[in-house]
């Protein structure tokens, strides 16, 4: 992905709409893991770029829902679709 993504408003290059990012699948693309689902974004105020992602992990324990949330550099994401997002990620948070 182009790590200079931004969002502009009224009259900028493109609008970016958050809501058709979000809920996908996001899938380590060196192990096939599937990490999470993308729960928002980290923006720089001052620029307007997408800085990371805030993926949300959950696994399901016998009366337990554990839910985490890590963050996933802009510059890790190498490609998206509709429905996933593949990352490069080396340390990955248990």
């Amino acid at each position: 992905m182009n790590s200079s993504a931004h969002i502009m408003c009224c009259g900028g290059v493109f609008m970016f709409r958050s809501r058709r990012f979000r809920q996908r699948l996001v899938i380590n693309i060196d192990t096939a893991e599937r990490i999470g689902v993308v729960s928002d974004m980290e923006i720089d105020e001052l620029t307007g770029r997408i800085t990371q992602i805030i993926v949300r992990r959950g696994s399901f324990i016998p009366g337990f829902l554990r839910m985490n949330e890590i963050m996933i550099p802009w510059d890790s994401i190498k490609a998206s679709s509709n429905e996933f997002i593949l990352v490069k990620i080396f340390d990955l948070p248990a």
